[in-house]
């Protein structure tokens, strides 16, 4: 089975994390995956942001809400992180996926579950799903979230596609497999602390491929690995050996 390496929004550790330069370095450093965030403005552009508000990795505070496409040109996404990504922006989704095309990378989005209400939840998934017809046909793509019924409403629209199911480890409670039929989900997102060879081991006597979220340990993904998971998100993909890179494959997936 090959070792699949995430490279968590993008290379996080080298470049702003959700930016084109930290998914561009993932083609630079051998890295095939790489996963990233998907929220929405009030315009309803849809972007590539981890949190719903620009305090934590921009020069402006607020939330994504509130915001709208023109007003992305005037918020810095990278000089908190370094002199040499100052003016770098938050990408919308349809830049991302010129990119992703160009460099024939895979990936796995994360539907954020949107804390603008209802219409704007809505507004995600549609939008998303419409968005996925630009990708390149050799493009594979995995649609996780921690909000099971985004992920159910996604499978309606686009059952070819899989999806993985998002948990923390405080909620991975006995009903976690009722949840996973429910969105017809064909991956399981364990949080890394907590997991056990016992759960990875269950997960997989149901059938299903396990991506463990977020490893940045050498040692231990080497172990998750040993007991049988599909793949890791990591901070680190870059100081992974090269048994890790180029290689990349997957079972389970779907082409655009």
């Amino acid at each position: 089975m090959g070792k699949i390496l995430f490279a968590h929004r993008g290379m996080s550790t080298l470049a702003p994390e959700n930016t084109l330069s930290a998914f561009s370095l993932c083609k630079d450093k051998g890295i095939k995956w790489f996963e990233c965030d998907i929220d929405i403005l009030k315009d309803k552009t849809l972007v590539i942001n981890h949190d719903d508000t620009l305090d934590r990795c921009s020069n402006k505070t607020g939330s994504l809400y509130n915001i709208c496409k023109d007003d992305l040109r005037h918020i810095d996404a990278g000089s908190w992180f370094g002199d040499d990504y100052i003016g770098e922006r938050i990408p919308t989704l349809d830049e991302l996926i010129e990119l992703i095309n160009k460099y024939k990378l895979n990936v796995n989005f994360e539907l954020k579950s949107c804390c603008g209400g209802k219409e704007l939840t809505q507004e995600l998934i549609q939008r998303f799903v419409e968005a996925l017809n630009k990708l390149d046909d050799d493009i594979r793509v995995i649609v996780s979230s921690f909000n099971p019924l985004m992920l159910s409403k996604f499978k309606d629209l686009r059952p070819n596609i899989p999806v993985g199911c998002l948990f923390e480890t405080h909620n991975l409670y006995d009903d976690w497999s009722s949840i996973m039929e429910m969105c017809r989900a064909e991956y399981i997102h364990p949080q890394n602390e907590g997991l056990t060879k016992e759960m990875v081991e269950k997960f997989r006597s149901h059938g299903y491929k396990i991506n463990v979220w977020t490893v940045n340990d050498l040692a231990r993904a080497n172990q998750l690995f040993n007991w049988g998971v599909t793949g890791i998100f990591t901070d680190i993909a870059d100081r992974f050996p090269k048994s890790y890179k180029y290689k990349q494959d997957i079972v389970c997936e779907a082409n655009i």
